[in-house]
């Protein structure tokens, strides 16, 4: 017997020390990480990915020593937006944060009314950087943040150290772009790494090649052959940036056991914009930034690490950025499902290791539904194998293309294939339902000449460079980029006013019953185990000021649990009087009550922003109430937060 108890204390321990292990990770199992984003740089601007007349040699190099992927898609084709999905593992229109911060304005030129986004990435959202730290990684970011501050900043969002020079420095001295200032720092911090079994994070997103550009005159010089020569100087100065920390890391006691990883936010520049010329051009492939077409979903990913993976491997098989959180998580021993919970991403770990191929036949989704800077207008994508629809939020359109045979996305085929075109259709919207995406209302001011004239009869999707130099091509759209601009000139861009509003976590949750709780976790950080009926949450409340606000629950409901039925109470306008002899407190209260039907998101940490509609409260001391009416299935719903957003 004392020999059994012996084994079962010894088998516990050795669970707990695994389970430790994994989560507090040392220098021999777990890996640095070095991941560098370019901003606006395209697939087809590096020399390892055809774009001969660009020097890059150093990320040139970087790609023969490990693996190049041919067909990595952004979150978005936009920089916020996309720069949250990397961080998070999560679909921007999960987040709403679906464009650039602030955004692009309302105008009389756009059918459509851009859906209010978040003003920052939401301070809840779990980041790879949160999390690594949680493990005990150092981790710094160096370079461009873009997804706000206050409780979204770096350094609330598992950053020890951040640096966030401006985008414009001096070409001879800190670089264009100040990639060389950016790297310098960078390098910094990595040298400073000497703590015995301390692994780091470095997240070096650049503001490189991203307008306005400026550069040395002797590197615009020498590359004067090239279709855009300052921005050809642009990409050397990035290239040589990276090849000095190349060389840091290389000279490090860890570097075989530091992952470095390239990529950009999005495609490349394709049309005039901040410069009289188009920057650069996406090759082959359509569009780019702002579109939802291959120029601007398509970016370089290059993943070194020379302790595991084989050099010199290329591979066409699509993956998504979302996919390098699970990735370099699972590589450093953390459980995903217990660190972050559902992720949008999958893991790439087995196929960096040679052990497994990734699945051609995944299915890939975007829901940009915003008018852009680069003329494109709201619209959706799917891609799975060889098929890629694309959808026309402003004439309920779509249009289907076989990418195995037509990569430049010239051919719309629909027609030939209803079957394909239906199916993926039904499946963009079936996703945009289970994460609750945000959609575009029409816009009553709308004036359909200008609306034609500028998306339509110029479409600048078709924008393609043949013959022209950057300057012809500025010419011929030099109107239209006026017009473009002059439709937002003094005009706002319209955020959700969550940081005015009132936020109410999971944490400071009242329960009331036999089995609902909160559960403190950080995959979950939710109430939830809601089992019963009869049990019910509250939340207390003070209103600032009197108003009309929008009531939005961050919430998650497993497969099959869908359907419950739920009133939600908000009352507010309790006042109490200051004065020190009265014998009663005034009380003017006033209560509404919102019926809500639970959305199924597939898992109950799968969280979703539920917007339940508009709410008047009054200022002074106030509380929701959630109280289920019927239950669908065994759980009800597990709620992370609850927001309570101004109107004005």
């Amino acid at each position: 017997m004392i020999r059994l108890l012996r084994l079962a204390c010894l088998g516990l321990f050795v669970s707990i020390l695994g389970s430790a292990m994994a989560q507090n990770p040392s220098t021999e199992s777990s890996p640095n990480i070095v991941l560098i984003l370019a901003d606006d740089l395209g697939i087809y601007d590096l020399a390892c990915y055809g774009r001969s007349e660009h020097r890059t040699p150093n990320l040139d190099r970087l790609a023969n020593e490990g693996i190049r992927y041919t067909s990595a898609y952004c979150g978005l084709s936009i920089c916020s937006a996309s720069r949250a999905a990397l961080l998070t593992s999560k679909y921007p229109a999960r987040l709403h944060l679906t464009t650039y911060l602030p955004g692009r304005a309302n105008a009389d030129t756009q059918r459509l009314r851009h859906p209010l986004i978040e003003p920052a990435l939401i301070p809840s959202s779990q980041t790879l950087a949160e999390t690594l730290k949680r493990a005990g990684y150092a981790t710094g970011i160096f370079g461009k943040w873009h997804l706000g501050g206050g409780d979204s900043a770096p350094g609330m969002q598992g950053f020890d150290i951040a640096f966030e020079p401006p985008g414009n420095g001096d070409p001879l001295t800190t670089g264009g772009k100040n990639e060389f200032l950016i790297t310098d720092k960078a390098i910094e911090f990595i040298k400073a790494q000497s703590e015995p079994n301390k692994p780091y994070f470095c997240y070096v997103p650049h503001h490189s090649p991203h307008i306005m550009l400026k550069e040395r005159e002797d590197r615009i010089a020498a590359n004067a052959a090239a279709w855009n020569p300052l921005y050809a100087a642009t990409i050397e100065s990035l290239d040589e940036s990276i090849g000095r920390l190349l060389q840091a890391i290389e000279e490090s006691p860890s570097a075989a056991n530091t992952i470095v990883i390239f990529s950009s936010d999005n495609g490349g520049l394709h049309v005039p914009e901040g410069h009289a010329e188009p920057v650069t051009h996406n090759g082959p492939f359509r569009a780019g930034k702002g579109y939802l077409y291959e120029g601007g979903l398509r970016v370089p990913l290059i993943v070194r690490w020379p302790k595991h993976i084989a050099s010199g491997k290329q591979t066409d098989t699509p993956v998504s950025l979302m996919d390098l959180m699970p990735s370099l998580l699972e590589s450093a021993g953390i459980d995903v499902g217990r660190s972050v919970g559902p992720v949008d991403g999958i893991s790439l770990r087995k196929h960096w290791f040679g052990e497994s191929e990734v699945s051609e036949d995944r299915t890939f989704f975007w829901h940009f539904p915003h008018y852009t800077n680069q003329g494109s207008k709201p619209s959706g994508a799917v891609r799975k194998g060889q098929w890629k629809w694309i959808e026309d939020y402003e004439n309920l359109s779509g249009e289907l293309y076989d990418l195995s045979q037509d990569i430049s996305e010239e051919h719309n085929v629909a027609k030939e294939h209803p079957e394909v075109a239906k199916s993926l259709h039904t499946a963009l919207e079936k996703w945009k339902a289970s994460i609750a995406a945000q959609e575009c209302v029409p816009n009553p001011s709308i004036n359909p000449e200008l609306n034609q004239e500028l998306y339509t009869t110029n479409n600048s999707s078709r924008l393609r460079i043949g013959m022209k130099s950057p300057q012809q091509i500025g010419a011929e759209w030099k109107d239209w980029r006026s017009k473009l601009n002059q439709a937002i000139a003094g005009k706002p861009t319209i955020l959700k006013k969550t940081p005015a509003g009132i936020t109410l976590p999971a944490s400071n949750a009242i329960t009331h019953g036999t089995r609902i709780r909160y559960e403190p976790e950080t995959f979950k950080n939710v109430v939830g185990y809601w089992t019963e009926v009869d049990d019910w949450a509250e939340w207390e409340m003070q209103v600032p000021k009197s108003g009309l606000y929008r009531l939005e629950i961050h919430c998650g409901c497993g497969a099959g649990n869908g359907g419950s039925l739920v009133h939600v109470e908000v009352e507010s306008g309790v006042t109490q009087s200051n004065e020190p002899n009265a014998t009663e407190a005034k009380t003017e209260a006033k209560s509404e009550t919102i019926e809500w039907t639970v959305r199924e998101t597939g898992h109950f940490q799968n969280i979703v922003i539920e917007s339940l509609g508009e709410v008047r409260l009054l200022e002074g001391k106030g509380t929701v109430r959630v109280k289920p009416q019927k239950k669908a299935a065994a759980a009800v719903v597990d709620i992370r937060e609850i927001h309570l957003i101004p109107i004005d």
